[in-house]
């Protein structure tokens, strides 16, 4: 029998196919708010259409910022008949017709005579990403006023996991990788996304407004590896207890505030081209230069964070974050991805994942960018 989660358990991370026609939005990207579930299976049943008018009646609460509301049908005719419908902001539905969510999530489930059964549920989640509390269907007035009891206070301000250490780089080394890129220009940004199994590279600037530039001059890359080796590495050592040996990419990025530079929420090893990554870093090249641009990490609050100019910031790549609008003058910032020799070899075994498009990730697979 499939079991319900319990209070305090991490909900596990799934992509199912949305109301709005993504094929695989992930569910771990609207973590950093209360979320309420509806299991609902099918919309036909009158539990269900009491449960839907009980969202329509409260549908103050759900605004993205604090709180939003995810649905879970297994009915092609709920959206034959109308029978839900996506709401921005705050309303969208997961369209789960082989079961898969359902299952995931103890919905659905099969008797010992083979035949499937489905117990339509409330599930109240965190957000940390964690189920807070499961009703029954029919008790989702109790719920509602749960959840509004728990935005009535202020969210309390956590701090996020991040290690931030000045003066990795020298004002002098900061200004020579603004004038690399600001000579070269850059070109657009993308993000990695699976699609059929394969880690591919897509661009889109509702996502994502950055450009980049790789650097390609090997006594500067030596250069940028002996100053983290010397001054971020120990320190990595001491937060993390990691000791990183490789870095992924020397890559000098720029956010410019003419263009709106932004990237939205994301995780930076959620596909199989970036399952090894264990650790992300930003140094800041001219901290002073620009406003906005901050790193936020919705999991743990509304604080944003700002490293200073040649100082590094530090953090999971399993965490949630944004890079915040830049609303004045240009951020530009150097951004590695740190690992070590287990993931390095994750990496290779991974490699006939990745579309042959994405270039470098076979040569910096293969060693060249070691630490030390």
């Amino acid at each position: 029998m499939t079991r319900l989660l319990i209070p305090g358990e991490p909900l596990p991370w799934f992509h199912g196919a949305a109301l709005d026609g993504n094929p695989r939005y992930a569910f771990n990207t609207a973590a950093g708010r209360w979320m309420l579930l509806l299991m609902m299976g099918s919309g036909a049943q009158p539990a269900s259409r009491n449960a839907l008018a009980l969202i329509h009646a409260h549908r103050d609460l759900f605004d993205d910022e604090n709180a939003c509301f995810f649905g879970v049908t297994v009915d092609p005719e709920d959206v034959g008949e109308q029978r839900i419908a996506q709401q921005l902001p705050g309303i969208r539905w997961f369209l789960d017709y082989d079961g898969a969510i359902s299952t995931l999530l103890g919905a659905r489930d099969q008797t010992s005579g083979g035949e499937q059964v489905y117990r339509p549920h409330w599930i109240l989640v965190d957000p940390l990403l964690r189920m807070h509390r499961i009703a029954a269907i029919e008790d989702g007035p109790a719920l509602i006023e749960l959840l509004r009891s728990m935005l009535r206070p202020a969210r309390p301000e956590t701090t996020a996991p991040v290690l931030i250490v000045p003066d990795i780089f020298s004002p002098e080394l900061c200004r020579r990788l603004i004038d690399l890129h600001a000579g070269n220009g850059g070109e657009d940004s993308g993000f990695m996304r699976e699609e059929n199994g394969i880690t591919v590279m897509r661009i889109d600037p509702d996502h994502k407004i950055r450009r980049d530039y790789t650097i390609e001059d090997q006594p500067l890359v030596n250069h940028l590896k002996a100053r983290m080796n010397v001054a971020l590495r120990p320190m990595i050592q001491r937060a993390f207890q990691f000791d990183v040996t490789r870095v992924e990419r020397f890559l000098i990025a720029c956010y410019d505030a003419a263009d709106g530079g932004h990237f939205r929420r994301h995780r930076d090893n959620t596909t199989k081209g970036t399952a090894h990554r264990r650790l992300a870093c930003t140094i800041n090249l001219n901290a002073e230069d620009f406003d906005g641009g901050e790193l936020r990490f919705p999991e743990f609050g509304s604080r944003s964070y700002r490293a200073p100019t040649g100082g590094a910031l530090v953090f999971s790549c399993s965490l949630l974050h944004e890079a915040m609008p830049v609303t004045r003058g240009r951020r530009y910032a150097f951004l590695p991805f740190f690992y070590d020799e287990d993931a390095a070899r994750l990496r290779e075994r991974n490699m006939p994942f990745v579309a042959p498009e994405i270039s470098g990730y076979r040569a910096e697979a293969s060693g060249e960018n070691e630490a030390v």
